[in-house]
């Protein structure tokens, strides 16, 4: 069963996906990996003006679905990783709509 992840936005108290659930959204997010209860992906850009670009959209679409990631940013380099604290560190559906959500500001980059 297929989750629009565009379309749904972040709640408070999500809880822990089970490996089934995670099993079945991973592929809605191709690009993305567990990694010790994150999901998490690198982002690749051109030049250090590019990389912070994508880091402040990201960070309004963060502060619109009240949902933190950590970040690393390097000069052509973004890192993301996802969990859920309120979910004991896990990985939850908010997780995922927030992976969606970065993918899509990332495609929208590359039409620009």
């Amino acid at each position: 069963m297929s989750i629009d992840l565009l379309a749904r936005h972040c709640a408070h108290g999500a809880p822990a996906l089970d490996d089934a659930a995670i099993a079945t959204l991973l592929p809605q997010v191709p690009d993305w990996q567990l990694d010790d209860d994150h999901l998490q992906r690198e982002y690749a850009f051109r030049d250090y003006h590019e990389t912070m670009a994508f880091v402040n959209a990201l960070a309004w679409m963060i502060h619109q679905q009240d949902h933190h990631p950590q970040l690393w940013v390097r000069y052509r380099h973004c890192a993301v990783a996802w969990t859920t604290h309120s979910a004991g560190n896990r990985i939850s559906e908010n997780d995922f709509i927030c992976a969606a959500r970065a993918d899509a500001l990332y495609a929208q980059r590359e039409r620009a």
